[in-house]
């Protein structure tokens, strides 16, 4: 009686579970499923990218947008959206360079200001990071006109 009772248990055991294991299947895998993402250091970045956008667009102050940027680009390179930071720090350098906006280089303080060419160089190293490993990005194909004047977008490995 025992042991009829304890196979009974175990078939009904077993059809109660056997629906569940089958129905979940293998997990489907995006093209970012392999990405672990800290919810807390997404959130900071977002927060960054929506700042340095203010800065880049409605205020031309491309210094500020430039380190907001760099900050996301350092902290978080696996960053959901950091095609559109390495586009605004590519085009803000480029944009200093130029001594465009209100925030000129000429202007900066000694300790953040740097050589035209520097800047130039800068712009060249994140927008060939942009093009080289996010071509399928809205923002790598805005570039080329920048990156005509540049020189052209660097080989894959030196853009880092």
């Amino acid at each position: 009686m025992k042991k009829t009772v304890l196979i009974i248990g175990l078939m009904v055991s077993g059809f109660y579970f056997a629906p569940d294991a089958v129905a979940q299947g293998t997990a489907q895998r995006g093209p970012d499923a392999s990405l672990v993402r800290d919810a807390d250091l997404e959130k900071d970045s977002f927060h960054n990218l929506e700042v340095a956008r203010q800065y880049f667009k409605l205020k031309k102050a491309y210094f500020a947008a430039l380190k907001r940027c760099e900050e996301i680009i350092a902290g978080n390179p696996n960053f959901a959206k950091i095609d559109e930071a390495l586009y605004m720090a590519g085009m803000s350098s480029f944009y200093l360079s130029q001594n465009r906006g209100k925030q000129k280089a000429v202007s900066l303080p000694e300790k953040n200001r740097l050589s035209p060419e520097k800047y130039r160089e800068d712009a060249r190293n994140y927008l060939s990071q942009l093009v080289n490993e996010h071509p399928e990005s809205s923002f790598s194909k805005q570039v080329s006109d920048a990156l005509r004047d540049l020189g052209g977008p660097l080989p894959k490995n030196s853009s880092q």
